[in-house]
């Protein structure tokens, strides 16, 4: 996947000061907050950034976390990961394959197929609805 190269201060001028804090700055976003959370409409998730696809509604979850959840991306090189020891914890978190925006963590007790649970910020995502399933 080809990378987006913009400098922080193009990206400033592009997002929301909340996108930016989010997928910039590795912000989060208040838990049952987001404005994603309880969407239970058909359609993808891309990024707010750069519109990568990142999940489709199929894979999303109510977790009881707070946050939107899916238990796999879209595709396999849609998302990044990357080792985040702050906080004084070890968590894995997601990144946009393409622009390398902070979207959230991962973690390791969500259901069947993957066992996983990507936690993502809404405010890192948009939603696009797909009338036709197939």
């Amino acid at each position: 996947m080809e990378k987006i190269n913009k400098t922080e201060e193009e990206w400033k001028q592009e997002l929301t000061p909340e996108q930016f804090h989010i997928l910039r700055q590795k912000g989060t976003e208040r838990p049952w907050t987001g404005e994603l959370l309880n969407n239970k409409d058909y359609g993808k998730y891309t990024c707010a950034a750069c519109g990568n696809e990142l999940f489709i509604s199929d894979t999303k979850f109510d977790s009881g976390c707070g946050w939107p959840s899916f238990f796999a991306p879209i595709e396999k090189n849609a998302v990044e990961y990357h080792m985040d020891k702050s906080f004084g914890m070890i968590r894995t978190e997601v990144t946009c394959g393409k622009c390398e925006g902070h979207l959230g963590h991962v973690f390791h007790d969500g259901p069947p197929p993957t066992g996983e649970r990507f936690c993502m910020n809404s405010g890192a995502l948009k939603f696009t609805p797909i009338s036709d399933r197939s």
